[in-house]
């Protein structure tokens, strides 16, 4: 089987880009594809494992608040584990929301993602802390639980997209759902911030669905 864990010797870090929203119409840059596995480094821990297209590791999330029951924060760090960006659920909401801070912080947040639960096209909608919730930076389209999920921007430009991801060998052959694909157009959202949303997809649409295949060596 093909194998989706890091080289050893090296975690190199992906260059980021910060602006949130490209401010022209150019032509989308070369796009940034990554194995998602969701599955935490951790032993006993829920989370996300995450590498660049040489099998390097980029991401990482070690989630213990499905093991605990806990309402606190999802942590999502860099291959040498910097924290990138803290999520937490949103309290006194309604509806399933949630905040997304910069660093390690839960101060100032700087975007807000609410389930949407009236629109089966629409999984979530992102807006920016502080602005009117009609001004949707993001929007997310989809079917989460068969890794298919477009991320839109505002201009209705295609961000980022979850698919699933086939073996290497050939022959149509999926891995299912624990491993699958994150594609991201790094001049219309940062990297980092599309596996944010990855964390929240699985949050408010996590299947308990198992690879048919056996899990990746």
């Amino acid at each position: 089987m093909t194998k989706v864990y890091p080289a050893r010797n090296q975690l190199p870090r992906l260059s980021y880009n910060r602006s949130s929203v490209a401010d022209d119409d150019s032509s989308p840059s070369e796009q940034v594809v990554l194995t998602v596995w969701k599955k935490s480094l951790l032993f006993n821990c829920n989370g996300f494992t995450v590498f660049d297209a040489r099998g390097n590791l980029v991401f990482r999330v070690d989630n213990y608040m499905a093991a605990s029951g806990s309402n606190g924060e999802i942590l999502l760090m860099d291959a040498a584990g910097k924290p990138l960006l803290t999520i937490r659920r949103k309290r006194m909401s309604l509806t399933d929301s949630w905040l997304v801070f910069e660093g390690e912080t839960t101060t100032n947040p700087k975007l807000c993602v609410r389930k949407k639960v009236l629109n089966s096209k629409c999984l979530a909608q992102v807006s920016r802390c502080g602005s009117n919730n009609s001004n949707i930076a993001y929007e997310i389209e989809g079917c989460y639980g068969q890794r298919c999920c477009t991320m839109y921007d505002s201009k209705r430009r295609i961000a980022a997209e979850i698919r699933q991801k086939e073996a290497a060998f050939g022959g149509g052959v999926a891995f299912g759902f624990d491993v699958f694909r994150l594609v991201v157009r790094p001049n219309m959202i940062d990297t980092p911030l599309a596996m944010a949303f990855v964390i929240l997809l699985d949050q408010m649409f996590g299947s308990s669905k198992r690879s048919p295949l056996s899990s990746p060596r």
